[in-house]
């Protein structure tokens, strides 16, 4: 059986860690990079579920292939779980992560809860089937400063207190142990070995 898996993203550090997770499984992880034609979704949902949705559906319609397709973002408690479903586009789409967490931090400096959480929604589409949705979090509180060089995105100024330490100071291993995509990713895992 082919398993082939397009990843309805273009974000390196979301492929690196599906890949990390899925190919030892045995499956083949492509991202929309690889497709013959890159286009454009549009993420005009309300919730992480469907903007995840959206996105590998609209894989699934254009190339009659299965796809996965992940929405996450992080909700900051004191800032009414913003920025939450527009965590890649808050501030605008090219602006890079150090001006976005410098922006939080900012935001966040005179606050007495700090207390944050990352979300993740993992859909599966198929051609002619229902979607399947997957959905966790990873609690964590609003760091002081950026520290660590791993990770990606806000990972820097995510303090993990069970860990001592920010999500970008976690290794490989600890974080794909416990983050909000590898929590959903293993309940799209668990889901596909009884389904298919």
């Amino acid at each position: 059986m082919d398993k082939t898996i397009v990843v309805a993203s273009t974000n390196e550090g979301k492929l690196r860690e599906f890949r990390q997770m899925l190919e030892p499984e045995g499956y083949r992880v492509l991202s929309l990079a690889d497709l013959d034609h890159p286009f454009e979704i549009e993420e005009n949902g309300t919730t992480f579920q469907e903007n995840a949705v959206i996105k590998a559906q609209s894989v699934v319609d254009e190339f009659h292939i299965p796809a996965i397709a992940d929405d996450s973002g992080l909700c900051i408690k004191c800032l009414n779980d913003e920025p939450g479903v527009h965590s890649a586009r808050w501030l605008g789409h090219d602006t890079s992560y150090d001006i976005k967490n410098q922006k939080v931090l900012e935001l966040v400096k005179d606050a007495k809860d700090r207390s944050c959480y990352y979300a993740c929604a993992i859909a599966w589409c198929a051609p002619d089937q229902e979607p399947a949705v997957f959905y966790d979090t990873w609690e964590g509180e609003i760091a002081k400063e950026p520290r660590g060089t791993n990770g990606f995105g806000y990972d820097p100024i995510i303090y993990i207190p069970s860990y001592g330490k920010t999500a970008a100071e976690m290794s490989r291993e600890e974080k794909n142990a416990v983050s909000h995509r590898a929590k959903a990713l293993r309940k799209l895992e668990d889901w596909l070995r009884e389904t298919h």
